[in-house]
């Protein structure tokens, strides 16, 4: 059984209840459904208490930075609430000032070291204030870089600080060669999988809408693509969620 351990099913056109029932079918029997703002950390944390397979975050993603984080750390009280984020730094589209979101991350980096939380990262073309921003701060014991997008180098820096990485239907695109060197050199105990859906579908889903069961496809292209069983891969990539979520 496979882990979606990042989705986004408050923004899913399809009913949540639809999505997790076809993702079951699919050999998908965990989900982690991510908050991107306040509120829909909120909407979120909602969602994931009317399901015992479905568990949520609560964050402020580097887009959203601009809207703050008032509210934010009282979500992180709600049982369903496993981790912090998706928070980090996005240089690719700038929707919110550079300054401000290096303030709203470093402040998610805070609560999930006060809390004891998994920290989700999301980092795009700012790798180097990202590290500098972890290092600083203090990277949380258990964090994970979601829908990872570097190279090798990337991969090792991010492991050498102890994450775990975790891979999106982007693996299976043509041109991703430097993101499948990263992830056949990524130990299988810090490897996981996610759709980050309704985006990002993989091959031959590309261009429609994601959705959870899908991580399945992303899972048996990593095993293929690494040489190792894909039941292998299954228990030790669910084994990981489970473990950094500590579920």
């Amino acid at each position: 059984m496979w882990f979606d351990n990042h989705c986004h099913l408050t923004t899913m056109k399809t009913d949540p209840a639809d999505a997790v029932a076809d993702a079951a079918a699919a050999g998908v029997d965990r989900l982690l459904t991510v908050g991107c703002t306040v509120d829909d950390s909120a909407r979120a944390a909602d969602l994931a208490s009317g399901f015992a397979s479905v568990w949520a975050t609560a964050g402020v993603h580097p887009h959203d930075a601009s809207g703050g984080v008032e509210g934010l750390a009282e979500l992180l009280d709600r049982p369903a609430v496993v981790a912090v984020g998706e928070s980090g730094l996005d240089y690719h589209y700038d929707r919110s000032p550079r300054p401000i979101q290096a303030d709203v991350f470093r402040y998610q980096i805070g609560l999930a070291n006060e809390r004891d939380l998994a920290l989700v990262i999301h980092t795009r073309e700012a790798w180097d204030d990202t590290f500098a921003i972890l290092d600083a701060e203090g990277v949380p014991a258990r964090t994970v870089f979601h829908c990872f997008t570097g190279g090798p180098d990337e991969a090792d820096a991010c492991l050498e600080r102890g994450a775990s990485l975790s891979f999106s239907g982007i693996v299976t695109f043509g041109s991703a060669g430097d993101l499948r060197a990263a992830a056949e050199r990524t130990p299988l105990d810090r490897l996981m999988v996610e759709t980050d859906s309704p985006f990002l579908a993989p091959v031959p889903l590309r261009g429609k809408p994601n959705r959870p069961a899908n991580v399945a496809i992303v899972g048996e292209f990593l095993a293929e693509l690494r040489g190792d069983p894909s039941d292998h891969v299954a228990a030790a990539t669910t084994a990981n969620a489970v473990a950094l979520y500590q579920l």
